[in-house]
């Protein structure tokens, strides 16, 4: 069985069941492929024991490389390709360039961390996404199970978790 297309989906009606059966599923050595929600579900990322995001590191990145392109596009262009006096004021003067320094920053620090969400979660404009249960948008919880990372253990016993887990139903979802 090839990893990523067959998939047993337990279907959660709230979200205090979810985060329970979350627990009570990793507790018997299940691998969570991921979990849907209508909504955020404070304590889910601990729950499925994921890492934190590295989105912080790149934002701060890509607004310290927007400050270094500010400055040194000001610099340049006001103090050796055109340098004008202007009230007096010397040619590279630091004040003056805390506007679009600023801009700058924002801008490439926002544009950058959008490009790395979605090059980080696979979104193409030709790809269309997986959707596992039309309801996980609408009211319901959807938690998805990679048949082929838990080998060991069958299909039988893995809706028999499910349930026991609260899943108010488990269905098999394949894409191929």
């Amino acid at each position: 069985m090839t990893a990523d297309k067959n998939f047993l989906v337990g279907v959660f009606d709230n979200e205090e069941v979810l985060l329970d059966g979350i627990s009570k599923v990793r507790s018997t050595g299940l691998k969570i492929h991921d979990v849907f929600s209508p909504f955020p579900v404070h304590g889910i990322d601990d729950a499925l024991g994921l890492k934190r995001s590295r989105l912080p590191r790149a934002a701060f990145l890509f607004g310290l490389t927007g400050t270094s392109l500010a400055l040194t596009m000001q610099i340049w262009m006001l103090g050796y390709d055109w340098p004008m006096i202007i009230g007096g004021k010397n040619f590279a003067s630091l004040p003056p360039f805390i506007p679009v320094t600023f801009e700058l920053t924002v801008l490439l620090a926002a544009l950058g961390m959008v490009a790395t969400f979605m090059i980080v979660s696979d979104l193409k404009p030709y790809k269309w996404p997986r959707q596992f249960d039309v309801r996980s948008t609408d009211d319901k919880h959807v938690m998805a199970i990679d048949l082929a990372l838990n080998g060991g253990k069958s299909k039988e016993e893995i809706s028999r978790i499910l349930k026991d887990a609260g899943a108010s139903e488990v269905n098999e979802k394949n894409f191929e």
